[in-house]
């Protein structure tokens, strides 16, 4: 795609109406342009007609009129203890009667109007005078609704109180805390069906918590994955950020497994399923959820008791809506395919007849899928209660990715707020330099304000239902958002602006409400500002070790950020799953891997250099403070003990003030293969790499217990995180 025409003043004026960025700053600083085709592209994506001329003074003046001929801002946010202004239109002269209905039911009157001298707006001959009011400043938190009174109509919207700032629950010895982050998939224990589940995560909770002191677990994303073969391998490229992937349920802890006759059939799938995992070099979660299905599918014949069958009612009753759709598309897919935009065209829409007529002519085969996420919302729940008996602080720490498959479950129900014709992803940074397309329909902006946040709203309360935390993946997406226009490189794209204080305000008011803390991956490229506004709302940042770099003000030195300047309010580890574990960082398997498969704008010499370099830089940081002997002679890091080093720098983060530090499992054991190369999907095993030790054998949950470089790192982890006496 071709994008290197100048925009003209009226395109320019048009996209910054919608928050469509026309130039920005990449990551080395240099000033971009967007060109014209991509503008008229993302515009296009917005419901926006921007082609011509013609069109483009078209959609000013239907901006302008759609401003003025709503009584009401679709939706009004607020922080709590700060007024909030707002504006009303109604026919110039006329009255406006105000009132609110807060969330519990009691009713505020008399809000206070403001100066407001804006000259009135010529509608088709009726002139539109504006008013300003603004909400009190002791507005409880929650979700509250304003009315306007016209003469006999009554017109109303939305308005959201988040907290001011979102504190950190106060629970003892809460100040700082570790925990163990792991891939769940590739965790599997002896019991499981050939990959890891959610007995496992309370395993290696209960004993991260009692044996070593963690404070909580940070898992993959668990969302809900096609049930059709292929099942996509990625979690952050799910076919639901709302519902929970059924393949993680451990079988036997169905309450009415133990009610299923001739179990034998069963027990043979799976000893042949975890035969095969034991000889397996990749997951293969095809095989595993066949299994897994065909046993799950003879156990929900049996039916349930009746305290079960209320709390079954009880959840169905719970999600309402979201859970019907969700249940209706798997088995939807179960007939069609995985592709809803490869269904017969009438039922491409979950409110058509024929999805209607559908679910009423295969009403177990829907109920079916809502029964395996009520198992699911049963496995989480005795997960997190286990993690905090266990003496967890938080429990669980749940991801919640960026976006969604466009072809699964959320992208056909909510598709009326996702925008069609583009793609999210990310521009060039340092560690991508061809950029990222994540091929997943962005949020509408637009769209999410006319529905007052609610699909957003609902997505963060389920992932918070069963959490003492969650990390939101590239939470800068929550403040702008990377568009690329289909067919487009993803150095064609744009950045697209949403209203963060709704976002973060909604995040906020949810994790209040779930008494968890809300981690922020702000990692890449980052307006400078927005660190500061996480951390005055009271999200947690993302620190990295690899990326701390002392690059910021007149003595910066380019090499290691000293501990004590890190972040306090921050979730600080040495790596991350999109880099390889810390040995195979330090081997350099990052440039080798990218070399192998193209992803190197500049020779794979220069980059091994630098990368060398910054080793260097950072074994002689660790030898500054006393974590690492040696003379600092070996240059390239020859002669030194990986597991010395390994152990040095998480050692490292304990002389940081970030309250919360993360260990990941694969460090734990010395895996050295990445999970995740970004800017792939098959030339690399991306996300089926099972647990695995320093020569690539695979490591069993119960290896991870005694397994004597695990427990030496939790407990400089332990260590770490002690106040001192």
């Amino acid at each position: 795609m071709s994008d290197d025409t100048d925009p003209p003043a009226s395109l320019i004026e048009l996209a910054h109406r919608y928050g469509v960025a026309t130039g920005y700053a990449d990551w080395t600083g240099r000033a971009v342009t967007v060109g014209a085709a991509t503008l008229i592209a993302v515009l296009d994506a917005l419901g926006v007609s921007a082609a011509t001329e013609e069109h483009r003074v078209a959609a000013i003046e239907a901006h302008d009129r759609g401003h003025w001929a709503r009584p009401l801002p679709p939706v009004i946010v607020g922080r709590s203890g700060s007024a909030t202004p707002f504006w009303v239109h109604v026919t110039h002269g006329d009255p406006a009667r105000l009132w609110l209905r807060l969330e519990d039911g009691s009713v505020r009157t008399g809000l206070r109007q403001l100066e407001n001298n804006r000259d009135p707006f010529d509608l088709d001959g009726r002139l539109i005078g504006e008013a300003s009011f603004e909400l009190p400043a002791d507005l409880p938190v929650g979700y509250h609704r304003l009315h306007l009174q016209v003469g006999s109509s009554d017109i109303g919207t939305t308005v959201i109180v988040s907290p001011a700032t979102l504190e950190p629950p106060s629970r003892p010895g809460s100040r700082r805390t570790w925990g163990l982050a792991t891939q769940l998939y590739s965790v599997r224990s002896r019991k499981s069906w050939g990959i890891g589940d959610l007995t496992d995560l309370t395993d290696l909770a209960v004993w991260s918590a009692a044996c070593h002191g963690a404070g909580f677990v940070l898992v993959n994303p668990l969302h809900a994955a096609a049930p059709t073969a292929p099942m996509e391998p990625s979690p952050y490229l799910p076919t639901s950020r709302r519902f929970v992937n059924p393949m993680y349920l451990r079988v036997e802890a169905v309450p009415e497994f133990a009610e299923l006759r001739h179990r034998g059939r069963i027990r043979k799938a799976k000893q042949h399923l975890q035969s095969r995992a034991d000889r397996a070099d990749q997951i293969d979660r095809d095989a595993v959820w066949k299994v897994k299905r065909q046993a799950l599918a003879s156990i929900y014949p049996i039916g349930l008791s009746a305290g079960r069958e209320i709390a079954y009612a009880a959840f169905r009753a719970r999600q309402g809506r979201s859970l019907d759709d969700f249940a209706t598309w798997c088995a939807l897919a179960e007939s069609h395919g995985g592709d809803w935009h490869r269904w017969p065209e009438e039922l491409r829409h979950p409110q058509s007849g024929a999805v209607a007529a559908f679910v009423e002519a295969h009403p177990a085969e829907v109920d079916f899928h809502r029964w395996l996420q009520w198992l699911v919302d049963e496995q989480l729940t005795a997960a997190q209660a286990a993690a905090v008996q266990a003496g967890m602080e938080l429990g669980i720490m749940h991801d919640l990715a960026v976006g969604v498959d466009p072809d699964g479950a959320d992208a056909w129900a909510l598709q009326d707020v996702l925008a069609l014709g583009v793609t999210a992803g990310a521009p060039p940074d340092e560690f991508n330099q061809l950029g990222q397309d994540w091929s997943q329909p962005p949020w509408r902006p637009d769209r999410l304000a006319e529905e007052a946040y609610e699909p957003f709203r609902a997505l963060v309360a389920a992932v918070l239902r069963h959490a003492g935390g969650v990390r939101i993946d590239h939470i800068i997406g929550l403040f702008r958002l990377w568009w690329i226009p289909k067919g487009a490189r993803p150095t064609e794209g744009t950045y697209v602006r949403y209203d963060h204080d709704a976002m973060i305000g909604v995040v906020a008011l949810e994790a209040q409400r779930a008494g968890a803390v809300v981690v922020g991956e702000d990692l890449g490229t980052v307006e400078p500002w927005v660190r500061d506004y996480l951390r005055d709302r009271g999200l947690f940042g993302t620190s990295i070790l690899w990326f701390e770099l002392d690059r910021d003000g007149p003595n910066a030195t380019g090499g290691p950020l000293p501990a004590e300047q890190w972040r306090e309010y921050c979730l600080s580890a040495v790596t991350t799953h999109d880099l390889p574990p810390t040995a195979g960082y330090l081997a350099g398997e990052h440039v080798r891997l990218r070399d192998e498969l193209g992803l190197l704008t500049r020779p794979a010499e220069e980059e091994l250099a630098s990368d060398r370099a910054q080793q260097r830089a950072w074994l002689a940081e660790l030898r500054r403070v006393g974590l690492l002997g040696g003379d600092g002679h070996d240059a390239d890091g020859a002669g030194v003990d990986v597991d010395e080093v390994v152990l040095a720098l998480h050692r490292y983060l304990g002389r940081t003030p970030s309250r919360l530090l993360s260990l990941s499992l694969a460090d734990a054991v010395g895996e050295v293969r990445t999970q995740n190369q970004p800017g792939t999907t098959d030339e690399y095993p991306n996300w089926r790499v099972p647990l695995g030790d320093p020569g690539g054998r695979q490591v069993l949950l119960e290896d991870v217990f005694t397994d004597p470089r695990a427990i030496a790192l939790c407990e400089a982890m332990r260590a770490a995180v002690k106040p001192p006496v």
